[in-house]
């Protein structure tokens, strides 16, 4: 039932302790029988091993994993907990109650922030031990992080580094600190955790070799002065290195102290002082050391219960090496925090845990942990936001709420008129940070302007603001266009080029765009226009009015239709009258417009065209309204995406599994991968822009994907 470890603790225990362990594992076994992880394994080993974390690496005692195994079997319904109230003490069922409790937090209940989330854990308990268990349940998790999906991987790793990890190392636990960072790290930028730990690999050798070397000399000191002793290499955290080679902005090779020197010290209590700065003597002695860089938490220790003499020393070579000094006892609590203690005295309780614990009420009171997160965004060249509902979303640094509203659905970007962040409200333009929570708020009436341009950062954004602007800005040009037309024609006026011409020279517009827009927004009052042309008019300056053209495969809808309505398109595109244009290759379902060509009719153009702008500007009397027949289907259209991102060989098979599911016809494809940089080109059958926009749905959700877009063939 229980590991070897957990054993020899039992054996230790009362025989109360082993009955509140034995009863509570029972209740859980039974309760969680049938839940799953996500690899298909049983839900109780992830309860068993948080349990052996709780006892053999933070070293509390049997009570509280009888409340891990409490926990885990009550926490869909605390209610269930008073039936085993008399089984258990007080504490127990208290521990339990708060570890479900603090199990319904959820991202939008705290922001994500340390010092909210610290409020509510200790709002929710006052007992320490209750931090140290759900340290635990997260280290475990993230040591099963493999089993989970991408995007919660990300979720996860990065709530550890917001949340947990910050915690832990408040606490005094530095290798469950420094193993959260490292396995997060892993998870949240994979392409530099494998360049630190493959440039550590490839340097361990050497770093043996000086340390070889460098302890020479302090061992023939310490045997000199009778010193039992054990020494220890520590190296750096791939996540540490990272973050002081962003922080310094310097390269990896210009860390001076990658690794560390450890000498540990067998000592009877009342001479621990002593020895130890005997020790750092005999080091001061072989090297010289840099003074300011002593930290003497000897003398005066960490709050956490942290106590070790550090010096940084230099060798003839001029390598940088740092030394950390401390007993037996002291490295007990560095490794594991103080709860370690009364294992190393070989007792069960005592004054040092009761203080240590009474310590960690102490921080999770004050107000110190968030201190601990203040350069994450530095140390990770991303943030990181939520959605209410927890979804994690990765965004460029600089970020603001408009950025995050497109990076979830470019109509979305398109429509937001603010958000709430952290709760509160926010505008478009606010930059958002690590760790917050956004809902954003959208209106039918929100249009994009050229101003937005000056706050986003990603280049989604600012493609699709764009392409709005101009989108818009055709549309109104058309409907100052139809209108303008209308209106002359029942003037009984000419309408062509020479009237534009005369009429932007008129009123001072460099492009017809530009007037076409005017006129719908009635920045120039329309009925002064007349006054205009028939002053022109009489002065002789107009020609005579001509039959507009219209290619003869094109036809009205419906009877009695004039040339001013819409053309329609339907499954014969590829006649005489109708080509598709190759610059945008249009498909069923785009907004599009005709473009009457000299010799090859119409071609049809998306209004998101490359070239529509300039079609609308110097050609505005050879724009013709177009649309699709109602209930087109059976032709097959050809177009283009360009993916670019980042990822990895993984990465074309899934772009291809995603054709393959929606059964696109695939015609051609490309990837390129350049030093983690990915940019993928694909041309597929489709038959309307309903499939498409699925086919770049699905591949936008990609890990890795910043973007995609439509290009010509």
């Amino acid at each position: 039932m229980f590991s070897q470890k957990m054993e020899k603790i039992l054996q230790s225990s009362s025989e109360n302790e082993k009955r509140w362990v034995q009863e509570s594992y029972q209740i859980a076994a039974t309760a969680l029988a049938e839940e799953k992880r996500g690899d298909g394994t049983p839900f109780m080993s992830h309860v068993v091993a948080v349990s052996e974390i709780v006892a053999t690496e933070m070293r509390l005692m049997p009570d509280s994993v009888a409340a891990v195994y409490l926990h885990e079997a009550t926490r869909r319904n605390s209610n269930t907990l008073e039936e085993y109230r008399r089984l258990f003490t007080d504490e127990i069922i208290s521990m339990a109650e708060s570890l479900n409790r603090i199990s319904q937090i959820k991202p939008k209940d705290t922001g994500l922030q340390a010092e909210n989330y610290r409020k509510l854990i200790v709002s929710y308990s006052r007992d320490p031990r209750v931090t140290l268990i759900k340290l635990a349940d997260r280290l475990e998790i993230m040591r099963s992080l493999e089993m989970f999906t991408k995007s919660m991987q990300l979720k996860k790793a990065t709530e550890t580094l917001l949340l947990y990890a910050p915690l832990a190392h408040q606490l005094g636990l530095y290798n469950i600190k420094s193993e959260m960072e490292d396995l997060s790290f892993r998870y949240t930028d994979p392409e530099n955790y494998r360049l630190i730990t493959n440039k550590l690999k490839a340097s361990d050798q050497e770093r043996r070799r000086l340390t070889d070397l460098f302890v020479k000399p302090i061992e023939s000191g310490l045997k000199r002065a009778r010193i039992k002793y054990t020494l220890k290499s520590r190296t750096k955290t791939a996540y540490s290195i990272h973050k002081k080679m962003q922080t310094q902005q310097i390269s990896f090779e210009s860390i001076a102290d990658i690794f560390a020197i450890r000498i540990i010290i067998d000592s009877a209590p009342e001479r621990e002082k002593e020895l130890c700065w005997s020790v750092y003597s005999i080091v001061t002695e072989n090297y010289s050391p840099d003074t300011n860089r002593l930290r003497d938490w000897i003398t005066v220790p960490k709050e956490n219960g942290y106590e070790s003499l550090h010096t940084t020393v230099i060798t003839k070579d001029k390598h940088i090496i740092e030394i950390q000094i401390r007993t037996k006892r002291m490295d007990e609590i560095a490794e594991s925090g103080y709860a370690a203690h009364w294992s190393y005295k070989g007792v069960k309780s005592g004054q040092g845990l009761s203080s240590w614990l009474g310590s960690v009420k102490r921080l999770l009171e004050s107000g110190n942990i968030s201190s601990s997160i203040n350069n994450l965004d530095s140390a990770i060249n991303e943030i990181f936001v939520f959605t209410p509902d927890g979804d994690l979303r990765r965004l460029s640094p600089g970020s603001c709420v408009l950025d995050f509203a497109f990076d979830i659905h470019s109509n979305l970007g398109l429509k937001c008129s603010g958000a709430k962040v952290n709760g509160k409200p926010a505008s478009i333009r606010d930059r958002l940070k690590t760790g917050d929570v956004v809902e954003i708020t959208s209106s039918k009436n929100q249009k994009p302007s050229l101003d937005w341009l000056n706050y986003v950062v990603s280049s989604k954004a600012r493609a699709k603001i764009k392409q709005k602007i101009k989108e818009e800005a055709g549309k109104r040009a058309q409907e100052g266009k139809e209108l303008l037309e209308r209106r002359v024609n029942n003037w009984k006026l000419e309408f062509n080029d020479e009237v534009i011409v005369y009429l932007l020279k008129h009123y001072k517009f460099k492009t017809a765009a530009e007037f076409y827009v005017a006129v719908a927004t009635e920045e120039i009052d329309i009925s002064q226009v007349k006054g205009v042309l028939t002053a022109r008019e009489k002065e002789g300056g107009l020609p005579e009015q001509r039959e507009p053209f219209i290619p003869a495969a094109v036809k009205p809808e419906k009877p009695g239709m004039g040339a001013q309505d819409y053309l329609i398109i339907d499954e014969k595109v590829n006649n005489v009258g109708f080509k598709l244009a190759k610059c945008c290759n249009p498909i069923l379902g785009d907004e599009v417009f005709g473009f009457v060509t000299i010799k090859e009719g119409i071609k049809i153009h998306r209004i998101g065209c490359p070239n529509a702008s300039r079609l609308f500007d110097n050609y505005p009397y050879r724009i013709q309204k177009v649309k699709w027949r109602e209930g087109s289907s059976g032709h097959s259209f050809q177009t283009a995406l360009r993916i670019s991102g980042y990822g990895d060989e993984a990465t074309g098979q899934q772009i291809m599994e995603i054709i393959n599911l929606l059964n696109i016809s695939l015609r051609h494809f490309s990837i390129t991968d350049l030093k983690g940089k990915l940019e993928a080109k694909l041309q597929v059958s489709v038959s309307n822009n309903q499939q498409l926009d699925k086919l770049i749905f699905n591949l936008r959700k990609l890990k890795g994907v910043k973007s995609v877009s439509r290009i010509s063939i």
